[in-house]
């Protein structure tokens, strides 16, 4: 683990956003998993508008896990820029540090998450609006020059 020092206030928000979508997305998807019909979060049954799901719970768990369980993973490796293998494999940015990489990932999987939410539903709410602004905003911070330049890979 490097030692980090003069980190810029563009990677404090980076986290916090990464935080605010884990925290969300855990509370979310919890409720859908352990209560598929959706009723803990006020959601009908009859807006499952397809056949691949009979009720929430494996969008609850995907919601769970790509959107709540890995936004805090990486905010402890955005904040401490641990070093990981498979983070390192993964990475289609070599010349930035892999976590850096996996905030844009996980701002495209949100947009796409809100984009299929929209599209299964057949309409959009202020949720929907939220989330997407929350998306665009991580993918906006993570591209600061500030942001950028703390993240690049030791050459």
């Amino acid at each position: 683990m490097a030692r980090i020092s003069n980190r810029p206030a563009g990677c404090y928000l980076l986290i916090s956003l990464h935080g605010l979508l884990g925290l969300g997305a855990v509370i979310g998807g919890g409720a859908l998993t352990l209560n598929p019909s959706g009723g803990w979060l006020g959601m009908s049954e009859d807006v499952m508008k397809i056949e691949l799901f009979p009720d929430y719970r494996i969008p609850g768990i995907i919601l769970l896990a790509v959107l709540g369980i890995a936004p805090l993973i990486l905010v402890d490796a955005l904040l401490r820029k641990w070093n990981w293998k498979w983070g390192e494999r993964l990475n289609a940015i070599k010349s930035m540090h892999w976590s850096w990489t996996f905030s844009l990932y996980i701002a495209f999987a949100l947009l796409i998450w809100i984009s299929v939410q929209i599209y299964i539903i057949g309409g959009s709410s202020v949720v929907h609006l939220l989330y997407t602004g929350l998306g665009l905003a991580i993918q906006i911070v993570s591209l600061l020059p500030s942001v950028w330049r703390f993240y690049e890979a030791a050459k």
